[in-house]
């Protein structure tokens, strides 16, 4: 039987038997030939709307490609049974009519993917709400149709490869299939939606949050205000049947001047601080630009296949954001991402002073650590004198978190190092090089890079490590001969090194915590550090009145210090506490949540083994305990990195595939010479 002869009951008409050979290649084709004959004789036999947007659905599923593609699929086959003039295509011409008539497109073309102002946890919300509960019937809504065909990111992925030779057979079969005048209100419905977009992108550019960081100074000279005119001209046009091309030419310019307008608004948000709301606006006319952008391919391509790619690049793009419209995963991303960029690109900033490139910052890396080592000494004795008071959880917290964020500052102060604070800074910079480099030595230049970054990482982390352990085991022998006890009682030592050991404790695990609190710690640091920039902290301190000319300058000099050290304090003061609050936490809750920072931990265990008897217990503890610093060791600084350089790579948009071959570039450079990873650098430049 010929394809265009298909019936719709759903049983092939009589033919003869084809040879065993062409019965095993024609397998998968004759059953989604089948599956389409019987989907569309349920759609033109639809009694009601209900049922035929079921049966349109069903056919959508039919049409659906197997493993052998789109050439096994059962699309050809719908076109071939909808084109041929006859009584087939009448009765699937006046089903698809009648669903035409049901249903509402405007929705779809003007609101799928583009957020609305319902607020980030509203929405937030009702998609998960989505996900748990059946939805609601909406028979009108076209949309709701589409989520039913395309319910997953393949179904979307599988349409958006149909080849243009199959999607322009189908596309001519449904434009001829309904009877003349079907189409009309679909079309007022496609121009209905492309001035919803046009409003949408007028009232988002000309919101008073936009327009005082505009270039444009009056209303009448935004590119968002004269866009809606240009549209509204390409339309008549369109409607009217005549040529489009010089109206879509005027709305393509004019749409340019307001992509440049927003990057404008943008630049300024890079040096200003972001701000979620601004960010949802420029987002919402990014994507109402690139909508109308498509939508007017479709205005102006001539009648054939120009036009069928162009619709289907329309459609494609439709039926992705139908999808994502209830992907929680979608959501978050895209409202987080430029913030979460310019965290990253305000660590990167940071991060640039903890590379040596030359033997002279290498050194100057080692003297910085050791002052920090020094430091943390002091920070593991008063925590060990806070636990020997014995306070109850919520005071013995805060002062674990006080005496942290007191340490951690003086560090900042005095430009010393703490090894393990330097990985999320280090990784944000990492990404930077590898968004920003070229060329064809690229892949070199970023390994070099790599390669410098982990032996200055080794030289900090070393020599916090060796200070610490050095200068905690010089206290405990001083305080023996002076106070003539040990600072840690053996029994209060035993317990230190035992919960320090990765065999008999957590260790392993609160070690890995920890690198997820210390990358934590550098994005509330970036985020404070936008929040001081964006709502312009210092100028304001500096305006502040005081009564005297010394507090005006006293304000200026805070104002001043605020602009310079805002990322650190907030890096420092968040981490502290987070560090001091986490094991209490834990033992609220009775959830494993504790910290094994390798600095401060070294101490510690250097204060206890200090003090400890002698005898083959007490070694065998200290040599778990030192293990225990060695898992901290590892931990603390690759699970900081790895997420701090994952989250910069997203929010730098790096490619995977671009990632894995400089990653590979990394590899094969680490197995050719591995000294350089871990060696001071060559000259004093």
């Amino acid at each position: 039987m010929p394809a265009g002869d298909l019936p719709f009951d759903g049983a092939p008409g009589p033919e003869a038997e084809p040879p065993a050979q062409v019965r095993a290649g024609r397998g998968r084709s004759a059953r989604a030939e089948a599956a389409v004959r019987e989907a569309l004789g349920a759609f033109v036999s639809a009694a009601d709307a209900e049922s035929r947007a079921d049966a349109f659905a069903a056919l959508g599923y039919a049409v659906r490609p197997g493993r052998g593609g789109w050439k096994e699929s059962g699309l050809a086959a719908l076109a071939a049974a909808i084109r041929s003039p006859g009584p087939a295509q009448e009765r699937f011409g006046t089903a698809l009519a009648a669903l035409l008539a049901e249903t509402d497109a405007t929705d779809l073309v003007a609101g799928a993917g583009i957020p609305g102002h319902r607020g980030f946890f509203t929405e937030l919300g009702d998609r998960i709400a989505g996900h748990l509960l059946p939805a609601p019937s909406a028979e009108r809504d076209f949309r709701s149709l589409v989520r039913r065909i395309y319910d997953s990111a393949r179904a979307v992925e599988q349409f958006g490869s149909i080849p243009l030779d199959l999607f322009h057979g189908l596309a001519g079969a449904f434009a001829q299939a309904p009877p003349q005048g079907a189409w009309q209100t679909t079309r007022e419905e496609f121009a209905d939606g492309f001035r919803l977009l046009l409003s949408r992108i007028e009232s988002e550019g000309l919101a008073p949050k936009l327009r005082a960081r505009a270039s444009a100074e009056t209303v009448s000279a935004s590119p968002f205000h004269r866009l809606r005119a240009a549209g509204d001209a390409m339309l008549a046009a369109w409607l009217a049947g005549e040529d489009a091309s010089a109206a879509a030419a005027r709305f393509r310019r004019i749409s340019g001047e307001c992509r440049k307008e927003a990057r404008l608004i943008l630049k300024h948000l890079e040096n200003a601080g972001v701000s979620i709301d601004i960010v949802f606006s420029l987002e919402v006319i990014d994507r109402c630009l690139t909508r109308t952008a498509l939508m007017t391919d479709v205005l102006e391509a001539p009648a054939g296949p120009k036009r069928s790619r162009a619709i289907h690049r329309l459609l494609s793009r439709l039926f992705l954001s139908a999808h994502e419209d209830r992907s929680v995963r979608h959501l978050v991303g895209w409202n987080l991402q430029l913030l979460v960029r310019k965290i990253v690109d305000r660590s990167g900033e940071t991060g640039e002073h903890y590379i040596a490139r030359s033997l002279r910052e290498y050194r100057g890396i080692w003297l910085a650590a050791a002052g920090g080592g020094i430091l943390t000494v002091g920070t593991a004795i008063v925590k060990s004198l806070i636990h020997a008071w014995h306070l109850p959880p919520l005071p013995e917290g805060l002062l674990y978190g006080l005496n942290y964020a007191a340490s951690f500052l003086g560090l900042q102060h005095f430009g010393l190092i703490l090894a393990t604070k330097q990985p999320a800074m280090t990784a944000a910079r990492l990404a930077g090089i590898i968004r920003d480099s070229e060329g064809e030595d690229r892949e070199d230049r970023i390994a070099e890079t790599a390669a410098q970054l982990t032996s200055s990482q080794l030289a900090a982390a070393i020599a916090n490590v060796l200070v610490v352990a050095a200068g905690a085991v010089l206290f405990g022998r001083v305080f023996l001969t002076v106070a003539g006890r040990p600072f840690m009682a053996d029994a209060e030592a035993a317990e230190t090194l035992r919960v320090m050991s990765p065999l008999d404790s957590w260790t392993v695990w609160y070690a890995a915590l920890t690198g997820v609190v210390l990358w934590l710690a550098s994005v509330a640091g970036g985020w404070f550090d936008n929040w001081v920039v964006y709502h312009r902290i210092p100028d304001g301190l500096a305006q502040l009145r005081a009564r005297s000319a010394r507090g005006r300058a006293t304000f200026e000099r805070l104002g001043r210090a605020l602009s310079r050290h805002a990322a650190g304090w907030g890096t420092n003061v968040s981490l502290g506490f987070m560090l001091g609050m986490m094991p209490e936490i834990g033992r609220f809750t009775g959830l494993p949540a504790d910290v094994r920072h390798v600095t401060l931990n070294t101490g510690i265990v250097a204060l206890a083994a200090s003090g400890i008897g002698t005898g083959t217990d007490a070694a065998i503890w200290l040599a778990r305990a030192v293990a225990g610093i060695g898992v901290m060791f590892v931990l603390n600084l690759s699970v900081s990195f790895g997420f701090s350089l994952l989250s910069a790579m997203r929010a730098y948009e790096v490619p995977a595939e671009d990632a894995r071959g400089i990653f590979r570039s990394i590899g094969r450079r680490l197995v050719r010479s591995p000294l350089q990873f871990v060696r001071w650098p060559r000259g004093s430049a």
